[in-house]
């Protein structure tokens, strides 16, 4: 078998960037040192590396996330913030995903509530889970738009499949009934399967309320309450299962 042969067999089979790094060592005379098993190894490794960097990117462009540039990294800890690094830290590993909890992100406009919910998104993406994030407005006319042209349930699954959904409420009115059992619908159905972070304003607590009673009675629990403001007082959504696990921010 010539070279050539091998080369057009690595091209027909998409393997691209290996074929480019099996070039490289025909060029190359070191490599006519290095075992067989070394120079193939490293054929492997450079496809394989290629890949899994491929479908990281394919991940994050998906997503479709609000901030794409929101990263952990780059979060202000400033002293007025009152953010909690360490939970901030321990979320970011994903824990709370392979466990199948929620996180909740609840303050006033402009606080920084879809930055933080991009960059936990965004590590999320870094470790292959596969991440969905939309405005709950969009989420729902496109729901009632589906129910309409007879698409319901593949819209549905669209964003009950994902491995962490981040459900951006922004609303200025109070859902209809409706829309309320479209989202416990989709609730529902990524119970015990997957991981949910939802970003709400204070206003608009009526929604956290019914949906932090129906994680309650759920056998997985909320996993955090991630809270904007400089008060430490509880509030009536805040239970024994998450209460250490405050993080304030503004």
């Amino acid at each position: 078998m010539t070279n050539q042969s091998t080369i057009d067999k690595l091209i027909e089979m998409c393997l691209t960037t290996m074929t480019d790094a099996f070039r490289n060592q025909l060029d190359d005379p070191k490599f006519k040192e290095v075992p067989f098993e070394d120079c193939f190894g490293m054929l492997v490794d450079i496809e394989y590396s290629n890949r899994k960097n491929n479908r990281q990117k394919r991940l994050i462009r998906n997503a479709g996330f609000d901030q794409p540039e929101a990263n952990i990294m780059d979060i202000n800890y400033t002293s007025g913030r009152k953010l909690n690094k360490n939970l901030i830290n321990r979320l970011a590993t994903c824990e709370y995903i392979s466990e199948h909890r929620n996180l909740f992100i609840t303050g006033a406009t402009g606080c920084g509530k879809t930055y933080m919910a991009c960059a936990f998104g965004m590590e999320a993406c870094k470790q292959y889970f596969n991440t969905k994030y939309v405005r709950l407005p969009d989420l729902l006319i496109d729901l009632e738009t589906a129910r309409t042209d007879g698409n319901y349930k593949k819209v549905m699954a669209k964003y009950a499949n994902p491995v962490v959904l981040i459900l951006d409420e922004r609303l200025l009115l109070k859902p209809t009934n409706s829309e309320q059992r479209d989202i416990f619908e989709l609730l529902h159905r990524r119970r015990k399967k997957s991981s949910t972070i939802f970003c709400s304003q204070y206003a608009l607590n009526h929604i956290i309320s019914e949906i932090l009673l129906l994680m309650k009675n759920s056998p997985e629990r909320c996993a955090f309450l991630l809270k904007a403001g400089m008060d430490n007082k509880r509030t009536k959504y805040e239970t024994n299962d998450y209460k250490s696990s405050k993080l304030y921010f503004q």
